[in-house]
């Protein structure tokens, strides 16, 4: 297993990668034939019916989707909130007002203990990386912090299901969108950004002039 972390875009590695970890996606490094979430400037409701178009179909063949809710969810709400759909990846990002922190992607191997621990991954991501200026570092910690102590800052999930079951899951209270992916979609070959639960309007960074807090 490996582990590895990119500046760019967020690039899913599939089960044989345990974390994968994105700091502020910009457009995806090296080979993505497919997208997952939102590009930069793109307006919040085209996105939701790009969204929704990706679920249109007969066929059950399984395929990749990102999964967004309007709320962030703590670590023990992952499981149920994907309705039983193998999880590939979550996201993370700790929402502080004013203050741009880091988005991680940590991708998970099978079963509900690597999404229930993706926010400690996440965090040991932070922790073993150096920063580039004072602010950075405290950004970093904060970030850190509250993840370990298991805060509610998932984004959204990457999971892998047929049509159906990816419809059923976009009707469920707390989904924002669904995207889905071609079946024929080749894990390690698609980008992945998040809609996180703030965003409206048009997909841009969050502003970053606030205050660190101190804990």
């Amino acid at each position: 297993m490996r582990n590895a972390v990119f500046l760019g875009g967020a690039v899913l590695l599939g089960v044989v990668v345990v974390v994968l970890g994105i700091i502020n996606p910009r457009p995806s490094m090296g080979v993505a034939t497919d997208r997952l979430g939102p590009a930069p400037g793109e307006r919040v409701d085209d996105y939701l019916n790009e969204a929704r178009a990706s679920l249109d179909g007969a066929d059950t063949a399984p395929r990749w989707a990102l999964v967004s809710y309007s709320e962030y969810l703590t670590p023990q709400q992952i499981p149920a909130a994907v309705d039983g759909l193998r999880i590939s990846g979550v996201i993370q990002h700790v929402p502080i007002d004013r203050v741009q922190t880091p988005v991680i992607t940590v991708g998970t191997p099978a079963g509900d203990i690597p999404a229930l621990n993706s926010a400690g991954s996440a965090a040991g991501l932070l922790a073993a990386q150096r920063q580039p200026d004072q602010r950075t570092t405290d950004i970093a910690r904060i970030s850190e912090a509250r993840l370990r102590a298991g805060c509610a800052c998932a984004a959204g999930v990457v999971v892998r299901g047929t049509l159906p079951e990816l419809r059923e899951l976009a009707s469920r209270p707390g989904v924002r969108a669904v995207q889905a992916l071609p079946a024929d979609a080749i894990a390690g070959r698609f980008a992945v950004a998040p809609l996180l639960p703030g965003t409206i309007g048009t997909v841009a960074p969050t502003p970053d002039d606030g205050p660190v807090p101190a804990e």
